[in-house]
This record gives C-alpha cells, sequence and structure tokens, in this order.
C-alpha cells in the first residue's frame, strides 16, 4: 500500500514535515533547498496561492530526493491538479465523503483531516490509517491523542496547528503520532525576505530536538 511506503520513510527519515506557502515556483526551489541542506526529507506546498501548482512541479525537477507533497486539498480538483504537478503526499484540512473517495482510487499517500473521534472513525471506515490531525492546539492536543490510542489503536496522526519546538516532543513521543507538521521552520515572512539560512537553521535545530527522543 502507498501508504505504508510513507510510514517507512517517517521512521527512516526526520519525521518533520515542513508546511509553507510560497508566491513564486523560484521561493519554492529556494525553500527546498534550504531544507534538504539541514536534513529535512518532507515538504508540503499548500495551495493558498496561485504558485503553489508550478512549486511542487518546479521542485520534483529541480530538486531530487525531496519529498514534496500539497496540502490545504479542498476539493477533487485540487487533488487531481496536485498529482498532475508531481505530488508525492496529498493532505486536507479536514475530510469529506466527496474527498475521502476521490482520493481512495489514487496511488499517492493521502492524509485526511480530521478534529474529531467522529470524523476519525469515519475515515477509517474508509480504509484510512494516516490521518493528518488539525488544528492540534486548539482540538485537544497531544492529550487528545493519547487517549485516542486505546479506542483507536490501529490509526496513527500527524498533527499540525500549533506545533513548534516547544510542544515537539510532547508529540513526538506518542506512540500513535508517526510524524509532525507545520509552518515553524518556514514562515511566511522568512520566505518572503529570502532568508534561506535561517530556515536552514531553525529545520537542524528542529531535527535536533526529534533525533534525541526514543522512536
Amino acid at each position: 500500500m502507498v501508504i505504508d511506503h510513507f510510514l517507512a520513510q517517517c521512521t527512516a527519515h526526520p519525521p518533520i514535515i515542513v508546511v509553507a506557502t510560497v508566491d513564486s515556483p523560484t521561493d519554492g526551489v529556494s525553500l527546498a533547498r534550504a531544507l534538504q541542506v539541514a536534513g529535512i526529507h518532507f515538504l508540503e506546498i499548500t495551495l493558498r496561492t496561485n504558485a503553489g501548482l508550478e512549486a511542487i512541479h518546479q521542485i520534483r525537477r529541480e530538486v531530487s530526493g525531496l519529498c514534496t507533497g500539497a496540502g490545504t486539498l479542498r476539493s477533487p480538483d485540487e487533488i487531481t491538479q496536485a498529482v498532475a504537478a508531481g505530488a508525492e503526499f496529498l493532505v486536507s484540512p479536514g475530510a469529506t465523503p466527496v474527498l475521502l473517495k476521490h482520493a481512495s482510487k489514487l496511488d499517492v499517500p493521502y492524509l485526511p483531516g480530521i478534529a474529531t473521534i467522529s470524523e476519525a472513525l469515519s475515515a477509517r471506515e474508509m480504509g484510512y490509517r494516516l490521518l493528518k490531525f488539525f488544528p492540534a492546539d486548539l482540538s485537544g492536543g497531544a492529550a487528545f491523542l493519547d487517549h485516542l490510542k486505546s479506542v483507536m489503536p490501529d490509526l496513527n496522526f500527524c498533527p499540525t496547528g500549533g506545533v513548534n519546538t516547544n510542544n515537539l516532543a510532547e508529540y513526538l513521543m506518542l506512540s500513535n503520532v508517526v510524524c509532525v507538521g507545520g509552518s515553524w521552520i518556514a514562515p511566511a515572512e522568512l520566505i518572503q525576505r529570502g532568508d534561506w539560512s535561517a530556515i536552514t537553521a531553525r529545520a537542524t535545530a528542529t531535527i535536533a530536538i526529534a533525533s534525541g527522543l526514543p522512536r
């Protein structure tokens, strides 16, 4: 299964998905290179700007070895466009029956977003076992996911939303968390300034925290 390959990558590489919004494909490529220098393996480019799809396409073409995905996918059309652009994984902030059914037909890992137990059960019924937990900080945080371990032991999560270096360890120490995602490594202001060295430094610091945790 494609999701099994994605989970294996989370084990083999730092379990950090950098979530970024870029205003140009050039910024996307520069960002990808800055992250790769630090050892980041996963980059999620959101479709919050018109540059998102082309940025994914150019990163895939110019930066080898980085697993580049598409985020903020809100419709089947956006999912289809992201796959056509070369996205290697797909992420939605939420999950509807239409999105879940459409993505299930694709040979690309899809992380539907959930914020409640009922939403997690709905995704589980459709065969999904790795879910985005969003917004994590406003939906119960690590304590919420810890409670889910006993009632849904077959589910894994990628919390995003409010995740940063202050609570990174709290999430990654949970057995049902395989990776975390967020924009703290590459915030919009650093991307817009082209401060790639600062982004590399943030990525390096984050990896140091994650690598020091038992997994």
